[in-house]
């Protein structure tokens, strides 16, 4: 079974700082992430646990270029594809629930509702 986490964190903080939340506790194969996760102490975390598969590409702006399974990497358009379908939802979008708890479950409604639509075409 694959792990799957969601941190819903403030609206003004980058998401990678929340990514060794997302990780703890369990032992990934694989993490794969847009290149707003390459950061150093991220990817040296990720070795340090072993993780055999890193599919993070590089900033730009990096003097020396990690190389990454550019075919696993496009995989990721899946997640992307459910994410734009998420924010469809206007409630979801512009997160009208003042509390995390709320915004979480309706979050996790649209999401139980995108996945049965998907999969029952």
């Amino acid at each position: 079974m694959k792990a799957r986490r969601i941190i819903i964190g403030p609206g003004n903080e980058s998401d990678y700082k929340q990514a060794l939340e997302l990780v703890k506790d369990i032992k990934p194969e694989t993490v794969m992430a847009d290149w707003g996760y390459d950061v150093d102490w991220f990817i040296d975390t990720l070795i340090a646990m072993e993780v055999t598969n890193i599919v993070i590409p590089s900033r730009s702006s990096r003097k020396v270029q990690r190389i990454i399974d550019e075919e696993h990497y496009k995989q990721r358009n899946k997640v992307e594809r459910f994410f734009s379908r998420l924010k469809n939802w206007r409630r979801v979008a512009t997160r009208y629930d003042k509390t995390a708890r709320n915004f979480n479950a309706f979050a996790a409604l649209a999401a139980a509702i995108i996945n049965f639509t998907v999969n029952a075409a």
